[in-house]
């Protein structure tokens, strides 16, 4: 038996991780990665860059992304506190393109959310604070290839958990999916 389960989501290809944790009254240890049990679940790209955010409540980073020949596939865990993170499928050949899938991952809980290369990422942190870390295979950031979609587009509706968002300048002005360059 692995150490992983691998939970589909509605969009084929997002998977919620959850690992084995080993607990007692030390502590607790996990495997955050194994690349034989990714590569069974049928993720068998490595990882090529590793990222750490900290943020505030009410914190929205997103919906980010890469084009090709740059593009990311993402494993995110959240390390402290509490996030609603969202993937988007934008990859117009999709029979789910424009649809998203959202999961609370907390320290708490110690679920990850893999999301391929070909869609939107974004996150709003719900605790306090949120430290992430994101696992990134494809491409390195680039910022030829750096896109993103607006996180409150009516037509992809999302329901953030929060009422009131901190977003920065850049994510205020991505266009809707509409009119943002996405995949074939």
């Amino acid at each position: 038996m692995g150490k992983f389960k691998f939970n589909k989501t509605k969009i084929d290809g997002v998977l919620v991780v959850e690992p084995q944790v080993f607990a007692d009254d030390r502590g607790f240890f996990f495997e955050c990665y194994k690349a034989s049990d990714f590569k069974n679940a049928g993720i068998k790209e490595p990882f090529s860059q590793v990222n750490h955010s900290k943020s505030t409540k009410g914190v929205l980073r997103g919906l980010h992304y890469q084009l090709d020949p740059q593009a990311q596939a993402k494993l995110v865990k959240v390390v402290a506190g509490e996030i609603f993170d969202v993937a988007v499928d934008i990859r117009k050949s999709s029979p789910t393109f424009g649809l998203w899938v959202g999961e609370t991952l907390s320290a708490d809980n110690k679920k990850m959310l893999f999301i391929p290369k070909g869609f939107a990422h974004g996150f709003c942190v719900t605790s306090d604070i949120a430290e992430v870390v994101y696992f990134v295979a494809g491409g390195e950031y680039s910022p030829e290839h750096d896109r993103g979609i607006v996180w409150n587009d009516p037509e992809i509706g999302i329901k953030w958990p929060l009422k009131e968002i901190v977003v920065s300048k850049k994510d205020k002005i991505h266009p809707q999916l509409k009119d943002a360059e996405v995949f074939a």
